[in-house]
């Protein structure tokens, strides 16, 4: 099969890692394989090989979706989205793929409906029209009016043919967050969690013993990184932290805050190990965005969860109450965050008993894969 993946990240980079993930499976499986991102790069994250195609980038202003900004931090103007709507509809025409995925829309990115929704119908238009389904994270952020639910239903109801939801149905149903009505449940197909392969521990054991304290590959999470540096000064235990910046002025920040370090504490920008470095450190400080969260699960690693709430986002606290129910995780609320906090979290986790690596329930990917062939099979059998 011929896949595309149109995926447009705003604030941070987990729509666009996930993306990846899927779509390195549909390679795998044989399948030729492209991806449309529409965020800002993101050179943290390896596309492997996948072929990718980049419109010209937004980004949302801070936590206000309703204001684009682009590359240069200048509020996007009607050239530029008429740009990126020219070539979504140029590659979806050249490509004719026999399926079309959109991360989040119509659950979110509304502020990009135009572009969609002209994606959908070139997609319809085609000679042999594409399988086409969403494609959402475990919890969605609720809707605010019912409009938006409406508006996601009719919109599922015109074009999609399913809707992958990459999470466990038993665990955290789409319900949890959003209403599901009754045809739209005809439509989810839950795949299990979208999650990269298990990464090896770091060959030199980088991150042993350390409080590895991150944020994702976004701009998001400065007080976070302010709090753990008055926790590092304060630490009476003089442990080892390290600091791993995501955003696009990532070093800067880095050097910046590395003038007021002491010498327990390492500030830079994200690292593409991060993952293997779980294995090794004595605890994660982190956001618990979805990716981060399969990844602290498959390492094992003891964790402390501050979860994005700014701009009354809700997602990242249910996930992070749910895993909280596990040894060695806890949640500590931005409310309730100072240098005392974190460092009584930080000691409570790691003086919790160890989590063993969780090794199952992470193939979502390769069910995403199996799920549309057989959806494509029967499409074409029609």
């Amino acid at each position: 099969m011929k896949i595309c993946i149109v995926v447009t990240h705003l604030l941070g980079t987990g729509h666009l890692a996930r993306a990846l993930t899927l779509a390195r499976a549909y390679r795998d499986a044989g399948h030729e394989t492209i991806v449309i991102s529409g965020g800002m790069g993101a050179p943290q994250l390896s596309n492997d090989g996948v072929e990718m195609v980049q419109l010209p980038p937004l980004r949302s202003d801070g936590v206000n979706f309703a204001r684009l900004l682009d590359g240069d931090g200048n509020e996007a103007d009607t050239a530029l989205l008429n740009a990126r709507i020219e070539m979504l509809i140029d590659t979806v025409q050249s490509q004719q793929p026999d399926v079309l995925i959109t991360e989040l829309f119509p659950f979110g990115r509304r502020i990009l409906r135009a572009e969609f929704t002209a994606l959908l119908h070139a997609a319809q238009d085609l000679p042999r029209r594409p399988l086409i389904c969403a494609s959402v994270r475990d919890i969605l952020a609720p809707p605010s009016k019912p409009a938006k639910v409406t508006l996601a239903d009719d919109l599922v109801a015109q074009f999609y043919d399913a809707v992958l939801v990459h999470s466990d149905s038993e665990v955290a149903p789409l319900s949890l967050s959003w209403p599901v009505s009754d045809a739209l449940a005809g439509k989810l197909r839950y795949t299990g969690y979208v999650a990269p392969p298990a990464a090896a521990p770091h060959t030199d054991g980088l991150g042993t013993d350390e409080i590895i304290v991150s944020a994702g590959g976004g701009d998001v999470g400065q007080h976070v990184f302010d709090t753990a540096l008055a926790a590092a000064k304060q630490d009476p235990e003089k442990r080892q932290w390290r600091l791993l910046l995501g955003g696009q002025d990532a070093a800067k920040r880095s050097g910046d805050l590395m003038c007021d370090a002491p010498a327990n504490v390492i500030i830079e920008p994200a690292r593409p190990e991060f993952r293997q470095m779980l294995y090794h450190a004595a605890a994660s400080v982190s956001l618990c965005g979805y990716n981060t969260a399969l990844d602290i699960l498959q390492s094992g690693a003891r964790a402390v969860f501050i979860p994005f709430d700014a701009g009354s986002e809700v997602e990242q606290g249910l996930r992070a109450d749910a895993l909280a129910q596990l040894e060695g995780i806890t949640v500590l609320r931005n409310a309730n965050l100072d240098a005392a906090t974190l460092l009584n979290a930080v000691t409570a986790v790691l003086n919790a008993p160890k989590r063993a690596p969780r090794d199952h329930g992470f193939d979502g990917a390769a069910q995403t894969v199996q799920i549309t062939q057989e959806m494509h099979e029967d499409q074409r059998c029609e």
